[in-house]
């Protein structure tokens, strides 16, 4: 059984929770299905608008779906939020997430 059956399972169970859905998230990202990580991160941040690693991993689906001008937003966001939140590594991460969207931006 694959982590994300796994974790589906829970859901199914009627499990959900913010760490659920960036778990699925995340491991759909992992297997380069962006679209799935996308609702599943956005399903996290609807749990808990303050989970700065959501925010990360949503701004990162967001780009490799291809999808800038909304990375950019949402890394916006995140980064907000990890500066409230004193988590100075996640605010670097995504400021860097969110220079590489504005370059393909810029590209285009």
């Amino acid at each position: 059984m694959t982590m994300i059956e796994n974790l589906h399972g829970m859901l199914e169970r009627g499990i959900d929770s913010a760490l659920l859905r960036y778990s699925l998230g995340n491991e759909f990202l992992k297997i380069g299905n962006a679209d799935a990580a996308i609702s599943h991160l956005r399903e996290a941040l609807r749990f808990d608008a303050e989970y700065s690693a959501a925010w990360k991993a949503l701004g990162k689906a967001l780009a490799h779906s291809g999808n800038h001008a909304e990375a950019v937003d949402v890394l916006d966001q995140g980064i907000e939020v990890a500066e409230r939140r004193g988590d100075v590594q996640a605010a670097k991460e995504m400021g860097v997430f969110r220079k590489r969207s504005e370059q393909a931006l810029a590209a285009d």
